[in-house]
């Protein structure tokens, strides 16, 4: 059984289509990531697959309780962690995580045990008395997940999860899902944007504009880009384009004001650069393929924009 199973799943929003007909499978056990520019349709299948949202067509199960349907059941079997923080600051942390047991009904003994636990696996024992409103960004997304954890969930939705944590916060935080997934088993499934962070996922969906446009590890989808990629800077780069296409007969893509190109002899490509139209470049790169190449190479463009897609998606949900 799938942890979560979409098929041919669409939601609209007056004329806009947020979701095209998406069919995914999560397996059971996966550190799954969404990968997206906000305003791709991340936000909306977290919410249907939460059941805050009903699909327009298709359907979305969990652990093959079917969201529409068997809302109550889907919600059982979930942990929820959402992008806005939902913890009273005037608690402490023992006390949210008190509270929330309480609303799932786990018994005194039973709730003590586990926030102790939680405490302890999210090395949050030594601020087991603070409040909430005092802890840094990172404590307070570990106070989050362990809330979230508090009734045992078979799966963990999480909503761009590292959103304002430093990279050393987020490698912490990563580390930590990687820990309650070997120790629960429980299943992960986060919506991101942030590349580093799904380059510590297991399996990736690449969405965009509500389409899912590229699956797989993120070392499969990097695979996908043969060699390295150079990056050309110039003061007449769509002159430098014709050029080295005619010359070369190498098929360079304008990106924004740079050129782009990939090589399996990188190196050796950027010497012949050189060489031919080293006075016309400014600067040039050599790096590996990351998963924004991959995202440029799906969509044919760069993986942008987040700030104003995500306040478009927004507007358009009220």
């Amino acid at each position: 059984m799938q942890a979560v199973e979409t098929r041919d799943l669409s939601r609209n929003f007056g004329a806009r289509r947020a979701l095209l007909g998406v069919s995914l499978e999560v397996s059971e056990g996966k550190i799954f990531g969404l990968l997206g520019p906000n305003g791709g349709g991340k936000s909306t299948m977290f919410k249907i697959i939460s059941t805050l949202l009903p699909p327009s067509a298709g359907t979305a199960a969990v652990f093959g309780r079917d969201v529409v349907a068997d809302p109550g059941g889907v919600r059982a079997l979930l942990g929820v962690v959402f992008q806005s923080p939902s913890l009273d600051k005037k608690l402490t942390v023992k006390e949210n995580l008190e509270y929330h047991g309480r609303i799932y009904g786990l018994g005194a003994a039973e709730r003590k045990g586990r926030i102790e636990d939680l405490l302890g696996r999210f090395h949050l024992t030594e601020r087991a008395k603070d409040q909430v409103g005092t802890l840094s960004g990172g404590l307070a997304r570990r106070v989050e997940i362990a809330k979230g954890m508090m009734h045992r969930p078979k799966l963990l939705l999480l909503d761009e999860p590292s959103t304002g944590l430093d990279p050393g916060a987020r490698m912490e935080l990563m580390a930590e899902l990687r820990l309650a997934r070997k120790e629960e088993g429980v299943t992960v499934l986060m919506t991101t944007h942030i590349l580093e962070e799904a380059e510590d996922c297991d399996e990736l969906a690449i969405l965009d504009r509500g389409e899912i446009v590229a699956r797989g590890t993120p070392d499969q989808l990097k695979a996908e880009i043969s060699g390295e990629v150079l990056t050309i800077e110039a003061d007449e780069p769509e002159q430098l384009q014709r050029e080295i296409e005619a010359k070369l007969g190498l098929k360079a893509e304008q990106v924004s004001s740079a050129l782009r190109l990939e090589a399996p002899k990188a190196f050796e490509l950027s010497m012949t650069l050189g060489k031919e139209f080293g006075d016309r470049i400014r600067s040039l790169r050599i790096g590996r393929p990351t998963l924004g190449d991959v995202f440029l190479r799906k969509t044919g463009r760069l993986f942008s924009g987040e700030e104003e897609s995500d306040k478009r998606e927004k507007a358009v949900q009220r």
